[in-house]
């Protein structure tokens, strides 16, 4: 279709103005899509790197350590309460049964006062690691953990869970 001397009246009595706004309103349309478009494919992109951190093998690596720290850390917390729950048989068997500890030798009523309240502090330190431990476990992305397979050369499997509390 041949152009008119009409058709460039008609464009210079709305001169560039109009050209400029056609131009400005069609990057702006452009930036928005790409803007919409780009946030959602950043979604995409972390997700992508939230399952890297989380579900990654360094990251399972990290967290079976963890598990198997703690677990040996439980492990000898037990151990430490056996100890000391001995020590006071000890103490409180050289003793005739129905004795007050008041009728006790001073030195054995400050050793068993001692290892009372080392004892005490074995078991509050177990409480808080178990809940950790337990709490842990029972997280989905922890949860790996809890298969129950052993690795090569492992004799023994995780715990699923510790007894929650000591409480005597």
């Amino acid at each position: 279709m041949a152009q008119g001397w009409n058709d460039y009246e008609r464009a210079a009595e709305k001169g560039p103005l109009s050209f400029a706004l056609k131009i400005f309103f069609g990057l702006v349309a452009f930036g928005i899509v790409t803007s919409t478009v780009g946030y959602g494919l950043g979604w995409f992109g972390s997700a992508a790197e939230v399952a890297k951190e989380e579900f990654g093998p360094k990251a399972a690596l990290a967290k079976y350590e963890w598990f198997k720290d703690a677990s040996a850390q439980l492990d000898k917390k037990q151990a430490d309460i056996k100890v000391y729950a001995a020590r006071l048989g000890e103490i409180s068997g050289g003793y005739p049964p129905g004795t007050t500890r008041a009728s006790w030798a001073r030195e054995d009523r400050e050793q068993y006062n001692t290892w009372s309240s080392e004892v005490a502090g074995v078991k509050a330190s177990y409480n808080a690691l178990a809940a950790e431990y337990n709490a842990q476990m029972a997280k989905f992305n922890w949860r790996f953990a809890n298969a129950g397979d052993l690795p090569k050369g492992a004799d023994r499997a995780l715990p699923r869970e510790y007894p929650a509390y000591i409480e005597q």
